[in-house]
């Protein structure tokens, strides 16, 4: 943990105390010895894809059938075994950034995600995650509003961001535990300073395997985060960090930190954040939301929830045999004429242990 940070949230803490969603299809076990090119048959699996429809204005497409669509997976048909119109129910896990590299007050978080949950549909469930440098489960997935609003209002800014870490808790109990149409909320900028246990290629690498859409908010800290490493804090000063090299961070090997020690604050990282960010989105079929204020904020949970509301599920038995660790291609399509499908296009079939 950078110690402008650690020193921030001691500074910050005293003076608070003076003044107080397509399901990747997964392998069968296969036995001992199994190369990584070998083919294994995945046809008990079934892939589930949330696919949205559109016309070309972009005004989303109801009431559409089963027979509507078509599934081809590299270059095959597909037969549809599997479908869910936009009225089904989603299960939506909510995850909040609370390190003090936040640029919103606590306030203004709890605000902002209390009306994103008031503008989803009762049926819907949801979870809360919040994390600073651990990882939170402040409510499991619930229809009940009053747990989910305690939930939210219980949040604290501390010191730390093990984003890593949480998306990966996140994944696995998605992946483990809910059934149906999931989402994951993540509002962060995207930088990690403290993970441990998982790291940003895993999480890409889970995401393509996922069966949820995942939609980041973004905000932009790293302004922020500069004046903070500088600005004089009740008479102590904080060094700026002097970047001279870089080097692999013992307990992480796909991040890289400065020289100086100081993880989270160079325009490399910020860079690495949005990509990472952009990527989850990609790879689930989901959107990045760029959130500069208050107002955008809230803007961006308001379209997230409208679009939850504008998916369809289908799901296949595969039909063929695949080769562990590569990309299978998979491409909907719908039998009328003008209308824009927008779905996830790929996954990679892992082997398990």
């Amino acid at each position: 943990m950078p110690f402008w940070r650690t020193l921030i949230g001691l500074v910050a803490a005293a003076l608070f105390a003076a003044g107080a969603a397509a399901q990747v299809a997964v392998p069968t076990p296969t036995p001992a010895g199994v190369g990584e090119d070998e083919v294994i048959k995945v046809t008990t699996q079934l892939v589930t894809i949330p696919v949205r429809v559109m016309d070309k204005s972009g005004r989303f497409i109801s009431g559409l059938k089963q027979a509507d669509f078509h599934i081809l997976e590299d270059g095959k048909p597909q037969e549809i075994a599997y479908f869910l119109n936009e009225e089904e129910s989603f299960t939506v896990v909510l995850m909040l950034d609370m390190s003090y590299s936040t640029k919103f007050k606590l306030g203004d978080i709890q605000k902002a995600a209390l009306e994103f949950i008031s503008q989803l549909r009762p049926q819907d469930k949801v979870a809360v995650v919040s994390f600073d440098n651990q990882v939170h489960v402040l409510a499991k997935p619930t229809t009940d509003r009053d747990e989910i609003t305690t939930a939210i209002r219980s949040t604290r800014i501390a010191t730390g961001t093990s984003l890593y870490d949480a998306v990966d808790t996140v994944m696995k109990s998605l992946s483990s535990s809910v059934e149906g149409r999931k989402a994951v909320i993540l509002f962060s900028d995207g930088v990690d300073t403290t993970s441990r246990k998982s790291g940003l290629a895993r999480n890409l690498e889970d995401a393509t395997e996922l069966d949820a859409l995942v939609y980041p908010i973004r905000y932009d800290t790293f302004a922020d985060v500069q004046s903070m490493r500088t600005k004089p804090t009740n008479g102590i000063y904080v060094a700026p960090v002097v970047p001279k090299g870089t080097k692999a961070d013992p307990n992480r090997a796909d991040i890289v930190i400065n020289a100086s020690g100081e993880q989270g604050t160079t325009l490399e990282d910020y860079s690495r954040a949005t990509g990472f960010m952009q990527s989850l989105a990609d790879r689930s079929g989901g959107r990045l939301y760029e959130a500069t204020t208050l107002t955008g904020l809230s803007d961006a949970y308001a379209r997230i929830a409208a679009e939850l509301r504008e998916f369809y599920s289908i799901g296949y038995y595969p039909t063929g045999e695949r080769l562990v660790d590569r990309t299978t291609n998979v491409k909907v399509k719908v039998d009328r004429d003008g209308l824009v499908v927008r779905a996830r296009e790929e996954f990679i079939t892992r082997k398990k242990n």
